[in-house]
């Protein structure tokens, strides 16, 4: 079963994907798939269900929600999604009790979108967690740190494990666990549902969660995550299983930040955007780091005004950088014991594009006459059939565009 909706349509405003942060956002195609989230409703944070998921077209802006069945996954927040030949697979985060370690996949390409659990797994799973990450490498899901608790039993090396010292008033009611961070790395293999923790050798990065990764050739990156001045950057290679922190030749570098996202743009260039700053503020800057040269080089980009975090970001045709919704602002209010998150009416819904190479001829004709679209639509019309459905989709695209800017 599914519901389609546009955006926009004859020039009507309809339906889009409702604002949010905090969302699973998986590119397959052209279609950009989002997944859960928190949205600000009457007052409230609340998670958005796991039974629908929306789609959005890139080539054409329009939007369409299926409806998804199966073994539903519960309401979850801050937990981990990746895609691997075609199936999404969502690990960890926090449900209405606790943090759970739980592995549940949907295959994205049958049109059926039938959730399973994947319950029977070979070997131990990462102990429960929120805001790791994940790799995607040689059909491996490979997942570093995040924030969660572990038994005292499990706490064998305390250089993997920062323990949260503010959680034993927190959640003091469970005097058997420890919450904190982690820097552990585990590997889960889908054909044969095995999990695995690989022995890694060098300097493993802090214990952190929150932070950003990428994958880029047979190396996994992540940066930021902590509470530091300027960002840190650290690869791992996927197949020695050795650790390394690069270190930037030279200033300029990007200040320290969380909830910020870190996406390929090239064989060897990662495109940092937006985040949370020591500070507080919500940034909107975007940086450039190329893993020859160890330089990062801030890149100017036309989303200046719009200051992201708990976002999105995905590498899209041509190597742009596409991001989908986040918050654009972060309140934090005291109380006696610790900071609590303040609920913000300020979720976006909106798709921003980062160009980060020159485009083809035939990209800048496409965009140029389908930002004209009221004017060359009926000649667009006389073209053949490839070409025409091609032209109407960037005008419908424009289009939404205009719409989208219109409102939010």
């Amino acid at each position: 079963m599914e519901i389609v909706t546009e955006l926009p349509g004859c020039g009507s405003r309809l339906m889009a994907a409702p604002a949010r942060s905090d969302h699973v956002a998986l590119l397959l195609g052209n279609v950009l798939h989002v997944w859960g989230g928190v949205q600000y409703v009457d007052g409230e944070e609340v998670v958005l269900p796991s039974d629908e998921i929306w789609l959005y077209d890139l080539e054409s802006g329009v939007w369409a929600r299926m409806v998804m069945g199966g073994e539903l996954p519960p309401l979850l927040s801050q937990t981990c999604g990746s895609i691997l030949s075609g199936i999404l697979y969502v690990f960890g985060g926090r449900d209405s009790d606790d943090y759970t370690n739980q592995m549940y996949c949907v295959d994205l390409q049958d049109g059926k979108y039938t959730w399973r659990k994947l319950s029977t797994c070979v070997g131990t799973p990462p102990s429960p967690r929120d805001r790791h990450s994940c790799w995607v490498y040689k059909d491996r899901l490979i997942y570093f740190g995040g924030y969660g608790w572990k038994t005292v039993r499990e706490i064998n090396n305390y250089k993997s494990f920062t323990v949260d010292e503010t959680s034993w008033v927190t959640n003091g009611r469970v005097f058997f666990r420890f919450w904190g961070w982690n820097n552990e790395v585990h590997i889960f293999e889908p054909d044969s549902a095995t999990w695995t923790e690989p022995q890694t050798q060098g300097r493993p990065p802090e214990p952190r969660a929150s932070h950003a990764s990428a994958t880029l050739g047979t190396k996994g990156y992540i940066c930021g995550g902590l509470e530091t001045q300027t960002i840190d950057i650290h690869c791992l290679d996927l197949v020695t299983w050795t650790w390394t922190q690069i270190e930037p030749l030279a200033p300029p570098l990007p200040m320290g930040r969380s909830l910020h996202t870190l996406t390929p743009t090239s064989h060897n260039t990662l495109f940092l955007f937006g985040g949370l700053s020591i500070c507080g503020q919500v940034l909107c800057d975007g940086w450039e780091f190329n893993t020859v040269t160890r330089e990062w080089r801030e890149r100017p980009h036309p989303h200046k005004d719009k200051p992201r975090l708990w976002h999105s970001a995905v590498q899209g045709k041509d190597n742009d950088v596409v991001v989908y919704g986040g918050s654009r602002d972060y309140i934090l209010v005291m109380d006696s014991v610790t900071v609590l998150r303040s609920p913000s009416q300020s979720h976006c819904g909106d798709v921003l594009v980062f160009q980060s190479q020159p485009y083809s001829l035939t990209r800048l004709c496409e965009d140029c006459i389908g930002k004209h679209g009221s004017v060359l639509r009926e000649k667009a019309s006389s073209l053949p059939p490839r070409v025409r459905e091609t032209l109407h989709k960037r005008m419908s695209y424009f289009r939404s565009m205009q719409e989208q800017s219109g409102y939010t």
